[in-house]
């Protein structure tokens, strides 16, 4: 695996939050505060992605248009989606 380029940065941190850091790492939960940081702000960026993703899908559900073409596609494979359940329940 190929290492990414590193940039070096200085954080200015509450006292209590470095001090909670430093635990992390003392108890081996992470390699070092650089590891444990990156891990989070990783983990809070894939948290906003989430949140933007679902607050897309929220936004499509309210849309017309969008509900009109579920509507349609959904009209177009309702008799595929019945022959598929009556195979599964003749298989049973």
């Amino acid at each position: 695996m190929m290492t990414q380029p590193i940039t070096r940065t200085t954080l200015s941190l509450p006292t209590i939050l470095l001090a909670a850091t430093d635990r992390a790492v003392k108890q081996g939960k992470a390699k070092s505060r650089n590891e444990l940081i990156t891990q989070a702000i990783q983990h809070e960026l894939e948290a906003l992605q989430r949140a933007e993703i679902d607050a897309e899908l929220a936004e499509m559900a309210q849309d017309p248009d969008y509900q009109t073409e579920v509507l349609r596609m959904d009209a177009e494979f309702s008799s595929a989606s019945w022959e598929a359940f009556e195979l599964g329940e003749s298989q049973e």
